[in-house]
């Protein structure tokens, strides 16, 4: 039996300001580096063997508040653009509210909530699951039938093709699912992946 552990980032600082933030490497609001603090102390009783991580910082720095805050700086942690949140081209670093203005509520939530449909010149959520599932079967998933205890700390997109992997959801399912910002969510996991429990914890 594994426990894997998702977290999505603390609150960043384009989060604070409503704005498309994707690959643009912002840093976490004050606001954020609470939540962090706050995941581990919720996580304190736990042991983790490796931690996994996109490369931007505000995953990153949320995961080294945790682990500094449970006592675990010393394991592996694996840096892979793979997690890196979904990619929102031309609309990153742009206030949502305003492209709400300029093109419409509902294009904007097409944009956002759709599975397959590309902001223009980023990602979709398929393209995303496209680049973050093939690096999970190739680097965690052996991990996970070792039975080793695993965090990841990536985004809201990334870890939504993952829950979507684990849990099984069609693409219409995994666009209703929200990830909070800085609520770990642990799974236990048999070797096959079956799912024995999962749940956020708060």
């Amino acid at each position: 039996m594994s426990k894997l552990v998702i977290v999505r980032h603390g609150q960043s600082v384009w989060n604070k300001e409503n704005k498309f933030t994707g690959w643009v490497d912002v840093d976490l609001a004050e606001k954020g580096v609470e939540e962090a603090n706050r995941a581990g102390e919720l996580l304190k009783d736990y042991k983790f063997d490796a931690a996994f991580t996109s490369v931007l910082k505000r995953a990153n720095r949320t995961l080294d508040i945790i682990l500094d805050k449970i006592g675990q700086t010393d394991i592996p942690i694996t840096y892979n653009e793979a997690l890196n949140e979904r990619m929102y081209g031309d609309l990153q670093g742009k206030n949502k509210d305003e492209m709400r203005e300029e093109y419409g509520e509902e294009q904007v939530h097409i944009w956002r909530r759709s599975y397959d449909v590309q902001p223009p010149g980023g990602e979709s959520l398929k393209d995303t699951a496209e680049r973050v599932l093939p690096y999970f079967e190739k680097e965690i998933v052996p991990m996970i039938k070792e039975g080793k205890d695993l965090i990841i700390s990536a985004h809201g997109n990334s870890l939504r093709a993952l829950i979507m992997k684990l849990e099984g959801l069609s693409p219409e399912e995994i666009l209703k699912v929200e990830v909070p910002t800085g609520v770990p969510k642990v799974y236990d996991l048999d070797a096959d992946l079956n799912i024995k429990s999962a749940e956020f914890l708060r």
